[in-house]
């Protein structure tokens, strides 16, 4: 477990499982939102720019990143040596979305694009945002990998880790 990525859809606990792996594991974190948007979600970060600062991320011995962006997994997947998916249901998802609420000076208007965008994973086709996407990368990755579909297997798994 040197290089861990955390997939899933909105909602569904990555940051959360981030920072308690991070404690356990002393390994950095990588927040893919930090990377991807500009601060105060001022919009998209420059594609370009946003890859360079998943490089300098991903180029580390250990890291643990985190985010729904397929692209950025695609773009790093040789590197990752544990690949976690959290399949949480989307009811769940959006419930937790909405105790949470939203975060780093958004509008409620970027709350509402996140609750739609997080309703649509299961449904969005040919995306690399997607339920699709996760479930093809969990497929090919050929090391390390955990499928968690609810919040006791991610504590149980976490209770686990030495």
């Amino acid at each position: 477990m040197d290089r861990i990525f955390i997939v899933g859809n909105g909602g569904s606990g990555k940051s959360w499982l981030a920072k308690e792996l991070a404690a356990k594991l002393k390994f950095p974190v990588t927040h893919l939102d930090d990377l991807h948007w500009l601060p105060g979600f001022a919009g998209e970060r420059p594609r370009h720019e946003r890859d360079q600062l998943v490089a300098e991320a991903a180029g580390n011995a250990s890291w643990i990143i985190e985010g729904i962006y397929g692209s950025v997994l695609k773009q790093i997947f040789p590197r990752v040596t544990t690949l976690i998916w959290l399949d949480i249901v989307d009811d769940e998802c959006i419930a937790n979305l909405l105790r949470r609420g939203q975060t780093d000076g958004g509008t409620p208007e970027q709350f509402e694009e996140l609750l739609e965008y997080t309703r649509g994973y299961r449904l969005r086709k040919n995306h690399l945002n997607s339920f699709e996407a996760h479930h093809w990368f969990y497929e090919q990755h050929l090391e390390q990998k955990y499928r968690l579909t609810s919040r006791s297997e991610v504590v149980d798994f976490l209770v686990g880790l030495r």
